[in-house]
């Protein structure tokens, strides 16, 4: 029988022997292996992490203590041993659970994620509310040192050494690396003694003894002296400076001196920062030697490692990344710019190809807009690639920075729209509706390749602020033709029909082409406009087509409130127009994660519920006027 089988959850591990609970480290693994390989998933960070969370669990009790996950890709392990054991089954799909941290989800999940860098600010939050409610219990927050690049992550730092709280712990989870030297003998032994209560209640006895005779310079001179000698030593002079007694580096993958060490913490004083070493994929071959590849995947097969899911047609994020190459070859101002998306941007051939003018901030959304903003003024052409849902971080940037003093930086957001099993966290609905009220800003969508390379080439010799939106997943499949400059704010006319009109947005003008055939066996023939430039409207063609329609259909692939729908409201607002306005798109509320058509089908967007609806629409429209 497995260990596995015989553990409920995290309260468990206390009856296992200390071979018992290294089998369970690799049934775990194991079980995470083959349920990411059937559902996709976060599988290498969570391989890394399967030591230090049942070190977590068999030092904290989560039932009073708050452990909270950055980002939240590192988890499976804890829904695992945190009463989700047979559900972690689903994970990702739909109505299953997620794969990031929830806190509707289960009251073990502290604080939802999905964005890097929020734990030290969640945590300390926590922290400060149990110590103004005189609770009992610790708060950790463990970060990835990826997310560790992120503002967010020190401005939560800073604060917390500010307020100097005990019973907070940050754990620095260090994947970058294989485990490195200095986690060798002499760093164990290191650790050892500064978390042993031999050396911290002297340690702290002598600070009391110093401030009292002293006075309080002399105990900061002995401070500086203490983190003067520990820099010799440590790579932690920097948390130290910002008031952490830093420990670090421990091995993440020897779980039982980890557990001892977290079990020493909890007797110092002040906020502490530990800094662990974990091996991103361990204890799977093939995330073990392709760590980027395996950060999150697919579903795949489990003895090659091989993606299952294969199709002939290049996604969107490839013929980016593609035409960039092409245009950069003639135009050396292009450089391009993104946080910590090289992979998923598409720009790994633009990084081999013009590493000078290649530009990786990390986890830095709001720096990375800034940053472009500083090489527009300078006369070079910035793109910046952002995945819909993180360009929110830059929201400020973007409008005072870019927008406010007119420099022409190109931004390139990638999985616009719905994004299937990652969520709500991920889900990139909300761009048109935060872009749109900025003024000095162009807004389009590419209805397939082609037209996405043509805007990007439109954008880069417009010398304005451009905003290019696109989704994620295969394009359409046209052929694939020189560049051609399309005119700002020009719509155009697909199909000519009459009485309704279907104005769609990028993606959803395959599907209004859908709608039109599944109706026109219905005898209505619709009027099909690609609607590409959601800002600046091509008014003319709106003016026309409203005058020419009695109804008329919006499609978009964002929240309707303060959409494309309602920027054709409103201008009909403005101009008395009466026509009877029939809107496809998202609804105010969160969407849960699952495959995307299930995901439409939930909220009608499938081509014969829109059919249906818009049909429904005119009968009842036909009865009230009888």
């Amino acid at each position: 029988m497995k260990i596995l089988d015989k553990i409920n959850d995290y309260k468990d591990l206390k009856n296992l022997t200390k071979e018992e609970i290294n089998q369970l480290c690799e049934e775990i693994r194991e079980y995470i292996i083959d349920v990411t390989s059937k559902n996709g998933g976060h599988i290498g960070p969570s391989l890394g992490t399967v030591e230090l969370t049942i070190a977590l669990l068999m030092a904290f009790d989560p039932e009073i203590d708050r452990i909270v996950w950055d980002v939240g890709h590192q988890t499976y392990t804890y829904k695992i041993l945190t009463g989700r054991k047979e559900q972690f089954k689903t994970l990702r799909q739909y109505k299953g659970i997620s794969g990031f941290s929830k806190i509707k989800e289960s009251k073990y999940d502290h604080f939802g994620t999905g964005h890097s860098s929020t734990s030290i600010s969640a945590a300390l939050g926590m922290r400060v509310a149990k110590d103004l409610k005189k609770e009992e219990g610790y708060t950790i927050a463990v970060i990835g040192d990826g997310a560790m690049t992120a503002g967010e992550a020190f401005e939560g730092l800073n604060n917390a050494g500010w307020l100097d709280p005990s019973k907070f712990i940050v754990i620095l989870n260090d994947n970058q690396m294989s485990i490195s030297p200095n986690v060798g003998a002499l760093y164990t032994y290191f650790n050892k003694i500064i978390t042993n209560q031999v050396f911290q209640k002297p340690r702290q006895k002598l600070k009391e003894i110093t401030e009292k005779l002293l006075g309080k310079k002399a105990v900061r001179l002995l401070r500086k002296i203490e983190e003067y000698t520990k820099g010799l030593f440590a790579p932690g002079i920097i948390f130290e400076e910002l008031g952490f007694t830093y420990v670090g580096t421990i091995d993440g993958h020897n779980l039982f001196d980890l557990e001892k060490t977290l079990q020493n913490i909890k007797q110092m004083r002040g906020p502490i920062l530990l800094h662990v070493i974990t091996q991103k994929g361990k204890g799977y071959k093939f995330a073990e030697e392709n760590p980027v590849t395996f950060h999150g995947v697919s579903p795949f097969d489990k003895i090659s490692g091989l993606s299952i899911k294969k199709s002939s047609l290049p996604t969107y994020s490839k013929i980016f990344g593609d035409a960039l190459v092409e245009l950069a070859e003639k135009d050396e101002k292009i450089v391009a710019i993104t946080p910590a998306m090289k992979e998923g941007s598409g720009l790994v051939e633009f990084s081999k190809r013009f590493p000078d003018r290649f530009f990786d901030v990390a986890i830095a959304e709001q720096h990375a807009s800034t940053f472009a903003a500083g090489l527009a003024k300078e006369g070079l052409k910035p793109v910046v690639a952002y995945y819909s849902t993180f360009m929110q971080r830059a929201y400020d940037q973007v409008i005072h920075d870019v927008a406010l003093q007119e420099l022409p930086v190109i931004f390139a957001i990638d999985r616009a729209g719905l994004v299937g099993d990652d969520g709500p966290t991920h889900h990139g609905v909300f761009d048109i509706a935060y872009l749109r009220p900025i003024p000095n800003i162009i807004i389009s969508a590419p209805k397939d390749e082609q037209e996405l390379r043509n805007l990007l080439y439109t954008a880069i010799n417009s010398n304005k602020v451009f905003a290019i939106r696109y989704p994620r997943g295969n394009a359409v499949g046209v052929n694939i033709e020189d560049f051609e400059k399309i005119e700002i704010g020009s719509w155009e006319l697909l199909e000519e029909g009459k009485e309704i009109a279907i104005l769609a947005v990028g993606k959803y003008v395959q599907r209004a082409l859908e709608v039109r055939k599944l109706l026109k066996l219905k005898g209505i023939n619709p009027t099909i406009i690609n609607a590409r430039f959601i800002k600046p409207m091509d008014e003319k063609l709106l003016k026309i087509t409203l005058n020419n329609h009695k109804y008329i259909v919006t499609m978009e692939d964002g929240v309707l409130n303060g959409g494309f729908s309602s920027a054709v409201a409103e201008f009909m607002a403005d101009y008395g127009y009466t026509n009877i306005l029939i809107r496809f798109g998202i609804p105010d509320r969160f969407i849960e994660h699952g495959k995307t058509e299930l995901l439409e089908k939930d909220l009608g967007l499938l081509p014969e519920q829109m059919a249906d609806r818009i049909l429904n629409r005119l009968i009842n429209t036909v009865k009230k006027e009888a």
